[in-house]
């Protein structure tokens, strides 16, 4: 299918750092094809973010594909695992699931092939994060020379480009980004380990990070937290 430069695919997490990078290629004139993987994760809510999202950037279709990764496990979001609470460390934490990023840019790139997308928008961040390797610029480079390789599109030179846009963005970057792009920060969900009660946590690190970013940006958290950050 003929690339239209006017279509984008964006890997929608339902997390506040992919819900910018889908406002961002909305404001950037892209009219969006919405994906969400339902890969059995223990914060399942953040899949009911990404819909709300997804509505919110007048997504043009938003598929959530299931992909149960419990059968491999050997992460805190896909096995019996505790999710860790004792604060950001220097080591790669156990929330990492294997291999996730290129697993799923790999169906992100399938469906901007068969949509004639001309983009990819990815809300990885390299900075304020837990440490994930397949959150690096290295990794993204890496995987946009294995795209323009490994499908007919990119055989005829129309490889669809894999944009990072919050790449080198602090956390407060990009809750400064929300606000300014006119989405609402509490549509996105970032907690590992919800409670019964649907608060986040406010002790994993996905918490930690995200409420750092508010308090450091200055702005308002709508995020409701059973524990204060």
């Amino acid at each position: 299918m003929k690339s239209d430069p006017k279509f984008a695919v964006v890997l929608l997490s339902g997390g506040l750092d992919s819900m910018v990078a889908a406002a961002i290629a909305r404001e950037a004139g892209y009219r969006l094809f919405a994906l969400t993987i339902d890969y059995n994760q223990r914060h399942r809510v953040e899949i009911r973010a990404a819909t709300a999202i997804a509505k919110a950037v007048n997504a043009i279709s938003h598929i959530v594909l299931p992909l149960d990764l419990t059968a491999f496990g050997g992460s805190a979001l896909t096995a019996d695992i505790a999710v860790p609470k004792a604060g950001v460390g220097s080591d790669i934490p156990i929330t990492y699931v294997p291999a996730r990023n290129t697993i799923f840019l790999a169906l992100t790139l399938g469906l901007a092939e068969t949509s004639g997308a001309s983009d990819i928008f990815i809300g990885v961040n390299a900075l304020d994060y837990s440490g994930y390797p397949d959150c690096r610029p290295e990794f993204i480079a890496a995987f946009q020379n294995l795209a323009s390789l490994a499908t007919k599109a990119g055989i005829e030179g129309r490889s669809p480009h894999i944009n990072a846009p919050l790449q080198h963005m602090s956390k407060a970057d990009i809750v400064r980004e929300a606000y300014r792009l006119g989405i609402d920060p509490g549509l996105s969900w970032s907690c590992y380990d919800p409670t019964p009660a649907g608060e986040h946590c406010g002790l994993c690190d996905s918490c930690r990070l995200r409420s750092k970013g508010f308090a450091e940006a200055g702005l308002p958290d709508p995020t409701r937290y059973a524990t204060n950050p």
